[in-house]
């Protein structure tokens, strides 16, 4: 047993189980890439008031959940929360803006550092494929990026999540709805926290999950009731484009989502296999966070969707995945001179793109076929001094049990015709 242990809240991936989180990853960022999203990748960590200014003082990942540290140059940094300020932040100082192509379409998949109270599906560290349209203010956009998470999760064979819309208005009208809110939440009985909080930015009262908050919280005035004309237009559009698309969706009006940045269109994807922790991605559309953290105006919209509780919802449905054997063709030599020529026979075979492992390690036969059975891999290729004699290797179709020779110089191709 080892001294040490991963951290609190946090996991390891292990084979075989890590094959299941590639394969989700792979099918999130399949309909981003043939829809014009390029990759991104930024650092771990980046400045605290980036998180702050533009995620939000008064939320819970900036006042209570962000790892924050002072470098010992002085600097404060954070491990990062999420994963679109640090995309726009990366945007912004490439001039991608500047390119004169917008929207400016990116992608990312990478962890993400919360410290919260570990529980099934909420981690300390978790695993998130995201995307971004900077640059353009376009209720298509919004609803590409719904219908291509949509058909990500279907590509999975998920079925039983569900879409929750919402609109929380603009510059314009949110400011009225703001005060109404305010004032209602003032005559509650809040805690102190949860008073102060409400002065600072009252939507996040709406997502706070304590029941006893939630019970007085039936009577709030709803966002719905006053959105501008602009936002009803906008809004309208986004629901008859998803609609129009064919997928299914839900309105809540009182779907707000955790950080401050987010304008008009709100959603969030929820499978109700999977508990308190449902919501397995969300995002929507953040006019104002380009100028929050010192860029020109930039209308963006995008989302984040978890891998981890995307994997939970899958065990809750009962999907299983159809993964590439990791692999194909297991060699077993017998004796010096196989050791050399199967090593390369496996080294040939790779390089034709079949997947393939080799008996390390000198073992005797029995072992080396005990290898070859945990391996799963459809064939076995033995080879001992007698059938070098002669030119050939056994092929051991480990389904059948039927073993044939083959000759050496035909193997690869004899393989390749088999596995198809």
């Amino acid at each position: 047993m080892s001294t040490f242990r991963a951290p609190k809240g946090t996991y390891d991936l292990i084979p075989p189980d890590s094959a299941k989180y590639l394969a989700v990853r792979e099918a999130i960022a399949a309909p981003l890439r043939n829809s014009g999203y390029g990759y991104i990748e930024t650092p771990g960590f980046e400045n605290v008031e980036l998180f702050a200014r533009g995620v939000g003082e008064s939320t819970d990942i900036v006042t209570k959940e962000m790892y924050a540290f002072e470098t010992k140059g002085g600097d404060r940094l954070a491990l990062r929360p999420e994963g679109t300020a640090s995309v726009l932040r990366a945007a912004l100082e490439a001039n991608l803006h500047k390119a004169g192509n917008l929207p400016v379409k990116l992608w990312y998949s990478g962890s993400y550092y919360r410290y919260e109270r570990p529980q099934k599906g909420r981690y300390r560290h978790f695993s998130q494929v995201g995307a971004e349209a900077i640059g353009a203010e376009d209720p298509a956009l919004d609803a590409e990026l719904i219908i291509l998470a949509d058909q990500a999760y279907r590509s999975l064979g998920l079925r039983n999540f569900r879409i929750l819309l919402n609109s929380l208005g603009d510059k314009e009208c949110r400011p009225v709805y703001r005060a109404a809110l305010q004032d209602f939440l003032r005559g509650l009985d809040l805690d102190e926290e949860t008073l102060r909080r409400a002065e600072i930015n009252p939507l996040r009262v709406l997502d706070d999950k304590r029941e006893d908050v939630q019970k007085q919280l039936g009577g709030a005035p709803l966002l719905r009731d006053y959105l501008c004309d602009g936002c009803k237009a906008y809004h309208e559009e986004v629901r008859d484009l998803i609609t129009a698309a064919g997928v299914s969706f839900e309105d809540d009006p009182k779907l707000v989502r955790g950080l401050d940045y987010y304008t008009r269109t709100t959603f969030e994807f929820v499978h109700d296999g999977l508990g308190s922790q449902s919501a397995v991605g969300g995002g929507g559309r953040y006019d104002g966070l380009s100028e929050m953290i010192g860029g020109p105006e930039l209308p963006s919209v995008g989302w984040a969707l978890g891998v981890d509780r995307t994997v939970l919802a899958l065990e809750a449905e009962g999907v299983e995945l159809e993964l590439p054997a990791a692999t194909s063709v297991f060699a077993v030599p017998l004796g010096e001179e196989a050791r050399r020529t199967l090593f390369g026979v496996v080294t040939e075979l790779r390089r034709a793109g079949v997947a393939a492992d080799f008996s390390y390690g000198a073992k005797g036969l029995k072992g080396a076929m005990k290898n070859a059975n945990r391996s799963g891999a459809r064939f076995t290729i033995v080879a001992g001094e007698r059938d070098l004699a002669e030119g050939v290797v056994q092929l051991k179709d480990m389904e059948s049990g039927e073993q044939t020779a083959v000759a050496v110089d035909t193997i690869v191709s004899e393989l390749r015709s088999r596995l198809g």
